[in-house]
């Protein structure tokens, strides 16, 4: 689990209590269920209506990414993509078949036996980096789902402000001022719901999603230098500073020391 995540929502939420408590308020105050329904599931029927029902049914695994860790090693692919490099340059590329079946991901099994069967390096760059680009298109589905709910939910507050307005607009004519202003708390409650909707929830949640997005779509571009590295018989040496360039400086020490 991405404990960043779970402690954001959760300092977000305490933080927003403690200064509902310290403004004189109980946290009861702040629930109505009218409020709700028309913030949130307004915005929730909004964006069902913008998307083709699959990508609604399918927002629940795209969401589960923003809880979950990535399990990728990208040094360790690295130091599999030079060993490959010297097995190849040493008994040949028909050598890397063996290995085939062994590698965890489909993208350079696919890319590895591309180059086994000899297939031309451009088109093997093609065919890898067409997959890359139809992955991007679906991470982007998946992220706007949850962007045109931040984008729909602050609307929805604003028009559940208006709709507490007219009522206590409506009954303004009786006299009672406490009637009044607690209409107008109830009236300002929906454009609350919108903003926290968005700015806690929906809005990091994209952001959080493109994160997971670049991290995969580096480790695919890893994948893609190395296998025409191999395919070209690049010297092992090189392979490995070719692709140590996409580490950050501190996982480019720990390869260099594990080298050594």
């Amino acid at each position: 689990m991405d404990i960043a995540t779970v402690i954001g929502l959760a300092l977000g939420t305490a933080l927003m209590l403690l200064g509902v408590i310290s403004g004189g308020l109980s946290p009861l105050d702040l629930i109505d269920p009218a409020s709700i329904m028309i913030t949130f599931l307004g915005a929730l029927s909004g964006t069902i209506a913008s998307f083709p029902w699959a990508s609604t049914m399918g927002i629940g695994a795209v969401t589960k990414k923003v809880f979950q860790n990535p399990t990728y090693d990208l040094p360790n692919l690295i130091t599999t993509l030079v060993s490959f490099s010297e097995k190849a340059r040493r008994e040949g590329l028909l050598a890397l078949e063996d290995d085939i079946n062994e590698l965890p991901e489909e993208f350079l099994k696919k890319g590895i036996q591309l180059v086994v069967d000899g297939t031309d390096p451009e088109l093997v760059r093609n065919i890898m980096e067409s997959e890359i680009a139809n992955t991007a298109t679906r991470h982007g589905y998946g992220r706007l789902w949850w962007d045109t709910y931040a984008s729909l939910a602050p609307g929805f507050g604003m028009l559940g402000t208006l709709i507490g307005l007219v009522a206590m607009l409506k009954n303004l004519g009786g006299g009672d001022a406490s009637a009044i202003g607690a209409g107008m708390a109830t009236a300002l409650i929906t454009t609350l719901y919108g903003s926290l909707a968005q700015n806690m929830v929906a809005s990091p949640f994209v952001k959080k999603l493109a994160r997971r997005s670049e991290d995969e779509l580096v480790i695919k571009q890893v994948m893609v230098e190395g296998t025409l590295s191999i395919q070209s018989g690049d010297n092992p040496r090189i392979v490995k500073e070719k692709l140590a360039a996409f580490l950050n400086p501190t996982e480019r020490n720990a390869l260099k020391e594990e080298a050594e």
